[in-house]
């Protein structure tokens, strides 16, 4: 199973802290070893020396591994370690060169405990530590050993800086692809949700779609009954009553004027059964409201709906088209208008009902009814003449949008 990043930082951190006292135990063991060769271990007291403040600089590093968390929270101890260390580490490669090998921890981890300016101190004190150290302690007064001492300062400054610039530049870049990261999965989420809502919106509009054609259809099938078959069947009982009247009823005249008005209440039937899903199982009022309602929460525009006269149950094809007209003018209000209130009043009176639908949108020209492209308005026109009735629409540029129809009041039951 593979460590999350986390983990990852987690375990380096901690051999990283254990780090300077696996690198002092390698300098100690170098430099005791090689002492009796180098001379740095000749004098008694010099060696005391050196295992006292060996021994007192490992339990530094071990009280600083101990307290990890807490030294990296306080600068203060932070910066107090680092010198401290650094200290130790002078004064153990002046009782034997080669501790400076430890010194060179001093190069890793200053920009951790310093400020830049302290970092700077910190890389050329360790430089020069490390020079003193290769060099093979004080140059004293050989020209030559002062040379060689310069020589190694500048090498080890120059290393250094170097790698402390490109440390700071890897920390730079790995932070900056992090925020690239981080930011590559904000707008992936973001692409994400707006994908969930695009197949949402789309099954809407399909499902809208849908319903739209399936209404439309019932519709065009109710207009083909109506107006083809119904009014066929009209005919025929008006002539077949006629017969009667002129000839005096007859088995068959009789039988066939039974068979059309039969005829004829079925498909009256059929237009009643295919007429607005809306108006199924609800009155007009009630069906204006819904329709209202479902239209205000798809655009956020506030829709009032009123009813003024007394409610009458209307032939099944005036409702309808009240309907319609109502819902186009909604459609064309929601496209067009950008209104901020839309009001819808539905007025019954004894010989015709009445529909308004007024906004406070952007308005138009009126004169553009009768362009081409007008299709909605042409159809809500043709509707209205359909049934003898009238449409009016007022509009002017910034004044809003009133669309108004009347039908004659058909009670239900007419033909």
């Amino acid at each position: 199973m593979s460590e999350g990043p986390g983990a990852t930082e987690a375990r380096w951190r901690s051999r990283f802290t254990w780090l300077p006292l696996v690198v002092l135990g390698l300098a100690a063991a170098l430099a005791l070893a090689t002492g009796p060769y180098t001379g740095a271990t000749d004098s008694r007291w010099r060696l005391v020396t050196q295992v006292v403040v060996l021994l007192l600089t490992a339990g530094v590093l071990v009280l600083r591994t101990t307290a990890d968390d807490r030294v990296r929270s306080d600068p203060r101890l932070g910066r107090g370690y680092y010198v401290l260390r650094t200290c130790l580490a002078v004064l153990l490669t002046a009782l034997n060169p080669l501790f400076c090998v430890f010194a060179w921890v001093g190069f890793i981890d200053g920009p951790e405990y310093l400020s830049d300016r302290g970092t700077r101190i910190g890389l050329v004190v360790t430089a020069a530590t490390m020079a003193w150290g290769q060099a093979g302690g004080a140059p004293g007064e050989n020209v030559f050993r002062w040379l060689l001492f310069g020589i190694l300062l500048i090498v080890n400054m120059a290393l250094a800086f170097t790698m402390t610039a490109w440390s700071r530049h890897l920390a730079d870049t790995s932070e900056s692809r992090a925020r690239a990261i981080a930011e590559l999965e904000a707008v992936n989420g973001e692409l994400e949700r707006a994908v969930a809502e695009n197949a949402a919106l789309r099954d809407r509009l399909v499902a809208r779609a849908r319903e739209a054609g399936v209404d439309e259809e019932r519709q065009r099938l109710a207009r083909e009954i109506h107006d083809g078959i119904a009014q066929s069947l009209a005919g025929i009982v008006t002539q077949l009553q006629a017969e009667i009247a002129a000839t005096g009823p007859g088995g068959r005249t009789g039988a066939a004027l039974a068979l059309a008005r039969e005829a004829l209440t079925d498909a009256r039937r059929s237009v009643l059964d295919l007429g607005p899903v809306q108006l199924s199982g609800s009155d007009l009022p009630t069906a204006l409201r819904a329709e209202a309602e479902m239209w205000s929460r798809r655009s956020g525009v506030r829709v009032d709906v009123r009813v003024v006269g007394e409610e009458v149950a209307l032939h099944q094809e005036v409702e309808a088209t009240v309907l319609r007209v109502v819902q186009e003018a909604l459609a064309n209000c929601r496209k067009h208008a950008a209104a901020r209130r839309v009001g819808v009043t539905l007025s019954y009176d004894q010989d015709e009902i009445m529909v308004d639908v007024r906004d406070d949108g952007r308005g138009f020209d009126p004169e553009r009814v009768a362009e081409p492209g007008t299709f909605g308005l042409r159809g809500m026109r043709q509707r209205a003449e359909r049934l003898a009735g009238v449409l009016e629409i007022e509009s002017g540029a910034g004044d809003g949008t009133a669309v108004s129809l009347r039908l004659p009041a058909l009670e239900r039951g007419a033909a």
